[in-house]
């Protein structure tokens, strides 16, 4: 059983944007999102009007006296060296939306941070900014884990980050302790963001508190597909805990998302900014799969892991899609529709091209 504190809210997180991961590693439910055949754009539908509503977060008093209706925070496991990326990325955070907001931001490193990469970051906010560092314990190898079999994937491996033990450690990390570490352990939500990205859009409403009002649990808008070779067993070993376990699954959920008709994997998974944090069921499946070793025997992602997860124990009706929320990351990127001829995105849609992924079109149609 988990502690009072952590299961008071069964899931505490969020998630923006890409991986949109990030992220992780997040926006408003379109009404008359892409499905829409009305000929509006979301611009038309939906103009300042958020910015004025108080369940988004404007206009709001509590907000001007410096309270805030929701927990959350921003979060980042981040190195020293990734500092210039780091500020990049805050830069536009604040500059799009925080400078209205001021959440916090709260960084992790397997390292202490250095005094040069503190002040970086306090430079560009007016928010807290708090530091943590991971324990031993949650960054390396568990005592079950055969090191000389791992090793023996990293050197034969032909897949991105194959060869890297460090990347497997932070996928570890992401997937099972983020939501753990204390500095987030009075959190309701947050969001995950990551270095060298870049947010296209103005964001005139509050993500937190239009989670937490519409009963939220969890929020996305990159979703492709993962590379087979990396997840060669993920999805057996998820069968296996679903029947060892058949009172945690609810028959209610999205598991069709990540399920063919025939039973095989679709390897669809939310871009990883986007965290699930502590309830009970997640830290079970979770502790199934950190036993079977599969983060050093493959090289399981935090994003798939999250995403079968979700499918697992989520309504479609406590998964958003933030649309609106225009995200690059390095390798892909969202543009809302419209972007290029109006409203408060700085993007072309045919270069935001990550809503025509497969797994996108089947979360908007088969639900």
């Amino acid at each position: 059983m988990l502690g009072s504190r952590r299961a008071i809210s069964i899931f505490k997180f969020l998630g923006v944007i890409v991986s949109f991961v990030l992220l992780v590693h997040i926006g408003v439910l379109l009404i008359t999102g892409r499905n829409n055949t009305s000929g509006q754009s979301i611009f038309d539908a939906w103009t300042n009007a958020l910015s004025q509503q108080k369940k988004y977060g404007g206009n709001s008093e509590v907000l001007a006296e410096g309270i805030k209706p929701v927990r959350g925070a921003l979060v980042a496991l981040v190195r020293n060296q990734e500092l210039y990326g780091m500020r990049k990325t805050v830069r536009e955070l604040e500059d799009r939306w925080n400078h209205k907001y001021n959440y916090p931001y709260i960084f992790l490193n397997n390292k202490p941070f250095t005094e040069k990469f503190k002040q970086g970051i306090r430079d560009l906010t007016k928010a807290k900014v708090e530091f943590g560092v991971l324990d031993k314990n949650t960054w390396g190898y568990p005592e079950w884990v055969d090191q000389i079999k791992a090793k023996e994937e990293r050197d034969s491996a032909k897949y991105i980050k194959g060869h890297s033990e460090s990347y497997r450690f932070m996928c570890r990390f992401q997937s099972g302790f983020v939501h753990k570490h204390p500095l987030l352990a009075d959190l309701e939500f947050y969001w995950r963001i990551e270095p060298d990205v870049n947010y296209y859009c103005d964001i005139d409403y509050d993500p937190f508190l239009f989670m937490k009002t519409n009963g939220l649990k969890y929020g996305w808008n990159i979703a492709p597909t993962e590379y087979e070779p990396t997840v060669r067993t993920l999805w057996n070993t998820t069968q296996e805990f679903m029947k060892k376990n058949p009172q945690l699954v609810p028959d209610k959920n999205m598991i069709d998302w990540v399920r063919n008709s025939d039973g095989s994997y679709t390897r669809c998974h939310f871009w990883s900014n986007f965290e699930i944090v502590d309830f009970t069921e997640y830290q079970a499946y979770f502790d199934h799969l950190d036993k079977s070793g599969g983060f050093f025997y493959e090289r399981w992602g935090d994003a798939p892991v999250h995403s079968l997860a979700v499918a697992m124990f989520l309504k479609k009706s406590q998964v958003h899609y933030f649309d609106d929320i225009g995200y690059r990351h390095p390798a892909m990127a969202h543009c809302p529709d419209g972007s290029k001829e109006r409203g408060k995105c700085i993007c072309d849609p045919e270069d935001g091209w990550a809503h025509g992924f497969s797994c996108a079109k089947r979360f908007r149609s088969i639900f």
